[in-house]
C-alpha cells in the first residue's frame, strides 16, 4: 500500500510517522482502551504486550529503515489485536518472529527486541 496523496509522502510513511508520533501517548491511550474493551489477558500475554510496547518505544530512537518500518507496523497490529481480543494470534506472532529474525543486528542493540524474541520462543 504505497499510494500517494499528492504530498510526496507514501501511505506507509504517513502511517509509520503517525505511529511514531503517537507512541509518546501510547501508554495512556492504550491503557484506557485496554481497560474498557479488551478481553482478559493471561500473564504471558500481558508480558508480550509490555515487550511489544517497550520495543515500539525503543524503535522511536532508531533511524528508520525498511526493516524497522515493517517491524513498527507489525508491532502496532499485534498491540491492536492484544488489546481488542486479549491475545496475539499465531499469525501476528509468526510475523514478529520473521521480522525479528531478519533483524539480528537490531536484537543485539536493543534489549527490548531480545526480550520480545525470548517471549516469542526464539
Amino acid at each position: 500500500m504505497s499510494s500517494n496523496s499528492g504530498d510526496d509522502l507514501t501511505f506507509s510513511r504517513k502511517v509509520v510517522g503517525g505511529l511514531i508520533g503517537a507512541m509518546n501517548n501510547t501508554h495512556a491511550e492504550t491503557h484506557h482502551y485496554a481497560v474498557g474493551h479488551a478481553a482478559d489477558m493471561d500473564e504471558a500475554t500481558e508480558q508480550l504486550l509490555r515487550a511489544v510496547r517497550e520495543l515500539q518505544a525503543d524503535l522511536q530512537r532508531v533511524r528508520a529503515t525498511d526493516q524497522t518500518t515493517a517491524l513498527v507496523e507489525a508491532l502496532a497490529e499485534t498491540e491492536d489485536e492484544i488489546t481488542a481480543t486479549g491475545q496475539a494470534g499465531p499469525t501476528h506472532r509468526e510475523r514478529l518472529r520473521e521480522l525479528l529474525s531478519d533483524s539480528q543486528a537490531l536484537m543485539s542493540i536493543l534489549a527490548s527486541a531480545g526480550a520480545l524474541a525470548g517471549l516469542l520462543g526464539m
